[in-house]
């Protein structure tokens, strides 16, 4: 585990840049090597997403929900990102999970607008350290669930993961690596993590990409 205090070079999904002022948020790396198949691999990015919502919910009070795949919202904002890839080590394949997640931010401190912290959230001082430790504890319990399943996301993560999910039956845009876009209505998450979504066209699944909540039309 890795934990920064001031992070001013983050990186998230499609390239994007983050930076926070110094002790304003919980950015943090850790390294994990699940001896897992490839194709299990996926879920370790929407793992993530639960375990920082649910230690936001058990350390604040805070209402969260997930925008897939692993975008952590208190209403509509953003209040943590997380960007999961796998490396290749000497020991073999690993992956880095990193997470920031804003805690003392000012409004004027938000990188977009759409964003929010704990302490705009709860309108009092948030101490990080508890919030690390639960961070810490619901990543280890269910990360140590996960591989003891050998992956498999029917012991209990898939509905984890749905219950939290805010994608789930919204019109959404997916902007995907190389580019191009999806627009339907979200309908599922499947066995490998993807989000399948309802086209004009047939269903399509999701494996990677950047998705926005399309307000209903009026």
């Amino acid at each position: 585990v890795l934990l920064a205090e001031h992070q001013h070079a983050g990186r998230g999904r499609l390239g994007r840049q983050w930076q926070a002022p110094p002790r304003s948020a919980l950015t943090l790396s850790l390294l994990l090597r699940p001896t897992l198949p490839a194709a299990r691999w996926p879920w370790l990015s929407l793992l993530a997403g639960v375990a920082v919502a649910e230690a936001v919910t058990c350390s604040t009070g805070i209402e969260t929900t997930l925008k897939w795949p692993n975008d952590v919202l208190v209403g509509a904002r953003k209040v943590a990102g997380l960007l999961v890839e796998r490396v290749e080590t000497p020991t073999g394949p690993a992956a880095i999970v990193g997470m920031g997640l804003n805690v003392s931010l000012r409004r004027d401190e938000l990188p977009v607008a759409s964003a929010t912290s704990l302490v705009l959230e709860t309108d009092r001082p948030v101490d990080r350290q508890p919030v690390a430790l639960a961070l810490l504890r619901t990543v280890e319990a269910l990360y140590g669930a996960w591989t003891d399943a050998a992956g498999d996301p029917a012991a209990g993560l898939h509905d984890s993961y749905v219950r939290r999910c805010d994608t789930l039956g919204r019109a959404v845009r997916a902007t995907l690596p190389d580019g191009s876009s999806v627009h339907g209505t979200a309908e599922a998450i499947d066995r490998m993590g993807g989000l399948v979504v309802a086209t004009d066209a047939g269903q399509r699944t999701v494996r990677a990409g950047d998705v926005v909540h399309l307000r209903p039309a009026v």
